[in-house]
């Protein structure tokens, strides 16, 4: 019991000769030893570096899981070393919603053949957006914050116990100053001695781990790369998803706007229209009375662009946004940046055009063009 209040007594002391220090400092009545513009140097790029990690990593969290309540859940689970429980993606669940609604209108009807083939695209978006949520979280985010609580914990904790021995130091040279007597003076150059190795020595010690930070930033910068990659082959997967659905809408969509069962025996006969005939995914336009510059078999129900004549005016330019696969002998196949000539013809799908390339012609997806002029 004796040591231990001998011990408090002398934290004690030690608290208060810090406080005093600390406090002339602040008045100005107190020198203070700096430290030379290199420590200061690495103590400012350790701050910085502290204070851009915690927003980058907040704001990364927001973008991974914009619902704030499902982060706090998350936070508390790994608080509590437990599992986080799966959640569906948005994506997910709307597929779902989809996939129900297209049973209940009939999956055999034009809605819902889309609304599965919509749903199903949604369910892979989901699943990509849940792939690199993971791979963000284990690559990313995890080494951000294993810096915020292990690195800088060390580095915070290792910076206040130099400050303590700056405070101890100033101390004991603010003591040497007043002190008189002979055997005073060198109890306190005894004294300023040890307080200077215990700095120097803490100094030495802090500093190693200040410039450590630039490890840190080499090792953030490979995070960040794998971040880059994860999300670059995210982005990559639903373009391609998408692409992929677009396609099968605009192969199908002109069944939603036309009959081909309308055409006529005539028709069905001629040799453009059995072609045709013969592949699922040819669109189809309304029965028109008249077209002009249109021969009979597109007043009939099918159009066949290699007899279609552009119009007087109304022809634009157009640039082509992306590739493109003709699903068939009356379509036009595209490439990335290629500039064509596009028209519409009264009757056509508003989703397509046609488009002429030199001599070839054929109908192009409204949606894979830049329209110029």
């Amino acid at each position: 019991m004796e040591f231990n209040v001998k011990k408090l007594a002398s934290d004690a002391g030690v608290f208060f000769s810090r406080a005093m220090q600390f406090t002339e400092e602040k008045l100005g009545q107190a020198e203070k030893t700096e430290l030379d513009a290199h420590f200061e140097n690495l103590l400012a790029r350790a701050d910085c570096t502290k204070n851009w990690t915690e927003k980058i990593l907040r704001q990364t969290e927001v973008l991974l899981q914009p619902n704030p309540s499902a982060r706090v859940e998350e936070f508390l689970y790994e608080k509590l070393d437990r599992k986080v429980p799966s959640r569906v993606t948005n994506g997910e669940l709307l597929a779902q919603y989809m996939t129900e609604a297209a049973n209940d209108f009939g999956p055999g009807t034009p809605y819902g053949k889309t609304l599965i083939k919509v749903g199903e695209t949604q369910r892979r978006l989901g699943a990509a957006e849940r792939e690199f949520i993971r791979s963000a979280s284990i690559n990313f985010l995890t080494p951000l914050r294993n810096f915020l609580e292990g690195d800088w914990r060390t580095i915070s904790k290792e910076r206040r116990i130099l400050q303590n021995r700056r405070l101890d130091l100033d101390a004991c040279k603010a003591r040497l100053k007043k002190a008189k007597a002979a055997e005073a003076k060198a109890a306190a150059e005894h004294e300023l001695r040890l307080t200077q190795t215990e700095f120097d020595r803490q100094a030495e010690v802090t500093r190693l781990l200040l410039e450590g930070i630039s490890s840190t930033h080499v090792n953030h910068l490979r995070c960040l790369h794998e971040f880059v990659e994860s999300q670059t082959n995210y982005y990559a997967q639903c373009y391609q998803f998408m692409l992929d659905l677009q396609k099968q809408l605009g192969r199908f969509s002109g069944t939603f706007v036309g009959n081909a069962d309308s055409a006529s025996p005539a028709a069905a006969t001629s040799p453009p229209t059995v072609a045709a005939a013969t592949l699922p995914a040819v669109p189809t336009i309304p029965v028109v009375p008249t077209i002009v510059g249109v021969p009979n078999t597109m007043a009939e129900g099918v159009l066949n662009p290699n007899e279609v004549k552009p119009p007087a005016s109304g022809t634009r330019r157009a640039r082509v946004l992306y590739d493109y696969e003709a699903a068939d002998s009356t379509e036009l196949a595209l490439l990335a940046d290629e500039m064509i000539t596009v028209y519409s013809l009264p009757g056509m799908d508003p989703d397509w055009l046609i488009g002429e390339r030199g001599n070839q012609k054929g109908k192009v997806p409204v949606t894979y063009l830049e329209l110029l002029s």
